[in-house]
């Protein structure tokens, strides 16, 4: 989750020398620097359960699943982001040390402040990486997880999941997971959170 910085205003190589000696995380976008703040606990539980569920289903590929803690940059946008989830199947990624180029598929876990954001100028942002087959948003208030699709003609194909659907399809990357399990050991509203005996179909 992102709030605006006050005043502060750098180019990139500034950015990335003045966010190294401070304590808290920055996103950057055109100039601007935006504070990351603290997630809520099923933000990081769901963020959590994509990147195991990815991680798992990738191993011994070409592609890997990282967490927020690493930067992605996006040169054409001038931007810097830390996305919750991020996969990538570019060697030069897996040896980089500071920040990810060429990520296959983002994912973006909603909050009430970093919605807009993350469905406008953020998504136009990742739009501009040429390596992006899919955008994931997920919703927790709304059980939803919207998947954004790039197809061959450079359009982006909208697809949504929502409870008892079964699987999210994830096609670029192969791999498919159980909504339930995106979702585990998060409270529903009204209820009581999925655990993992009922997410395993138990």
């Amino acid at each position: 989750m992102t709030e605006p910085a006050a005043e502060l205003r750098f180019d990139a190589d500034a950015f990335l020398e003045w966010e190294a000696q401070q304590e808290r995380k920055h996103e950057y976008l055109g100039g601007e620097v935006f504070a990351m703040v603290g997630a809520r606990r099923e933000h990081v539980v769901v963020a959590g359960n994509l990147f195991s569920a990815l991680k798992q289903r990738l191993r011994g590929g070409p592609c890997q699943a990282y967490v927020a803690d690493l930067k992605l940059r996006v040169e054409a946008a001038d931007a810097f982001f830390y996305p919750d989830v991020m996969v990538s199947c570019d060697a030069g990624d897996h040896a980089a040390t500071l920040s990810l180029s060429r990520p296959m598929l983002i994912v973006e876990v909603l909050s009430d402040s970093t919605a807009a954001f993350d469905r406008g100028d953020k998504f136009a942002a990742y739009r501009m990486l040429e390596s992006l087959q899919e955008y994931v948003l997920v919703d927790i208030p709304a059980r939803r997880v919207e998947v954004f699709r790039r197809q061959a003609d450079g359009d982006w194909l909208f697809h949504e999941y929502l409870p008892g659907c079964g699987d999210c399809e994830f096609p670029a990357l192969a791999v498919s997971v159980p909504f339930d399990e995106v979702f585990e050991n998060v409270e529903p509203p009204g209820g009581e959170a999925v655990s993992d005996e009922a997410a395993a179909g138990g």
